[in-house]
Order: structure tokens, then sequence, then C-alpha cells
């Protein structure tokens, strides 16, 4: 980020030298032009991270669309012989009314924006330009690599600098546990990079004056109109606080789980007991809790149970049964 400022301000230091010798006449008019000038290009180069191409390409065509209409009303202008000086003025004028409306109408436009030759058609690539920019918490969890391997999410991984690092301290951490995960993480993101369904690209900017992990990665996708994905819970519900869309590989596991509904028979296998008085614990494969009353004892056995209800809770859903036979 220093170095950034540091050739930012280099930039505007010598477009102000350049205006200075170009209008010797007068050097303060030309150290205000050359100062106007750079600070102009240098918003112009921040804001720019923020378009995406499709933004981009659309303002685009839309210039060139705006300034084709308004060659051809200026055309049609000449044909009045009006005075040079009204002529010139009223070019001048529509020109940038029509500019103004062709990138208004790209912008809000851009959703449809296509470019259509005979037999040839340009079509915007939506899935390429959506950045996602994933936390610790989601590349320890491992599931996001099966879930882009079957192909159901296309974009842009962006993994910041200080998400790698605290990878590493994982990795090189004394728990065992701890290195594990640094391990696991780290495999996985050399895993990912392999996929031809994404692209993963390394921020290394660090984002100052802000001490947490989690709070660096809101910020970053705040600055990159990007979206989070992860697993942290409390991570998912500071960035939709503050306006962020979250990808929460938890939700989609929930949502894909089987619903059950009362009455709905099955088998399973009670391993422990339950926290209220003669419960019985069980789990299906996708990990389901599943609670069944006045079945202490028989922990260690198959059962036919039948669902009574079902808790959706944050951590995940609990359905609660009783003994078939019952």
């Amino acid at each position: 980020m220093k170095g950034l400022f540091i050739v930012r301000a280099f930039f505007v230091f010598i477009c102000t030298a350049a205006a200075f010798r170009l209008f010797e006449f007068s050097p303060l008019l030309s150290t205000g032009i050359g100062l106007a000038v750079g600070l102009i290009v240098v918003f112009f180069e921040v804001f720019a991270r923020k378009i995406s191409l499709k933004g981009l390409s659309s303002v685009v065509f839309g210039i060139f669309l705006g300034m084709l209409v308004a060659w051809i009303f200026n055309k049609t202008l000449e044909l009045f012989l009006l005075p040079k000086e009204i002529t010139y003025n009223a070019k001048v004028f529509v020109t940038f009314i029509f500019i103004y409306l062709g990138v208004t109408l790209g912008l809000k436009g851009r959703g449809e924006f296509n470019l259509i030759i005979p037999y040839v058609r340009f079509q915007r690539k939506e899935l390429r330009e959506e950045a996602i920019v994933i936390d610790t918490s989601i590349i320890i969890d491992a599931r996001i690599l099966d879930i882009v391997k079957t192909g159901f999410l296309e974009a842009r991984f962006i993994v910041p600098r200080f998400v790698l690092n605290e990878l590493q301290a994982l990795a090189d951490s004394t728990d065992h546990m701890k290195r594990q995960k640094g391990k696991r993480g780290i495999e996985v993101l050399h895993s990912l990079k392999k996929e031809t369904n994404i692209e993963v690209d390394i921020y290394n900017e660090d984002i100052e004056n802000v001490k947490s992990v989690d709070e660096k990665v809101v910020v970053l996708a705040q600055t990159l109109d990007a979206k989070i994905l992860t697993t942290d819970y409390n991570l998912n519900r500071i960035a939709q606080l503050q306006g962020i869309k979250v990808l929460n590989i938890n939700d989609l596991a929930n949502a894909l789980k089987p619903t059950f509904v009362a009455g709905e028979r099955f088998s399973i296998k009670l391993i422990k007991e339950g926290k209220e008085h003669n419960q019985a614990v069980g789990y299906l494969e996708d990990g389901t809790m599943v609670v069944v009353e006045n079945a202490k004892w028989l922990i260690g056995k198959n059962v036919d149970i039948e669902v009574t209800s079902v808790l959706q809770s944050p951590s995940g859903r609990i359905v609660f049964t009783r003994l078939a036979n019952q």
C-alpha cells in the first residue's frame, strides 16, 4: 500500500512538472493544471478498480454510440446554414449531451449488453468476472474443493495475503491439531489452483489500521465489491450487517439435507444418551442428529423410528422421533 502511494505521488509530481514546462508563461496556472490532471488520473485509477469488465465495456460502447449519434446530428445541423459560432457551440453542446446519454444508457443496460455481428455473437462472461474472497475457515474446511470439482461454482477466488499468513502460522504451530489444519489448508489451495472451473488470485496488499483477519476480509470484500465464501458464523453475520453477500457452505449443506415430515419412518443406530431423561441419540450419514424418546435402553442397536418434529437451529438440523412400535 505504501509503495503504491509513493508511485501515485510521483506520478502527480511528474504531471505537475510537465505542465509547468509546457505553460511557462503562467507558472501558477500551469502548476494548477498539472496538479489537477494528475489527481484526476489517480482518482480514475483508484475508482476503476471497482468497475467490472462488463461495466467498462458498456461505458465504452455507450461513448461510441453517443459520438455516432452526435456526429449524425451535427451533420444535419450544418444543412441549416446557421452562423459558424452558433453552429460550433451547438455541436459541442450536443456532443456532450449524447455522450452523457450513451454512457448512462450503457450502464443501465449492461445486464443485457451484447455486441452482435452477422453470424458472430459476443456474449459477456458473468461467472468469470464474479469475485469471491475466501477466508481461512473455508480453506481448512476443504469441502469447497469438492464443490468446485462438481462444476457448480465458477468464479475468481481471491485469497488475501493475510489469510495465507494465518494458514502458514497454523502450519508452523507447535499444537498438533492446528498444524494439521494449516497443512490441510495449504494443500487445498494447491488443489484449487489446478482446477479449470475457477481462477485463484493472491491479493498481496494488506488492509491497514485493521487487526482482525475477519474484519480485513470484510473490508477487502467491500473494496473489491466481492462476495465472501466462509463457514464462520460470526463472519457471516458481520458481513451481512454491512451489506455484503455471503456464501456459507454450512447453509448450503443444510439446504441439501433430506427433509422429514411428521409420521415418516426410517431406521437408525442409536449411539449415545440424550440430554433429557431416557433419550437416545443417533446420527444420519450427513451428520444430522436424531433424538429418540424412551430409547435409552436400546443404545447400540438399530431401531425403527417415527418422526415427531424437526428443529432447525443455526448449528444444524435436529430430528425428534419416537420408536415406531409405540
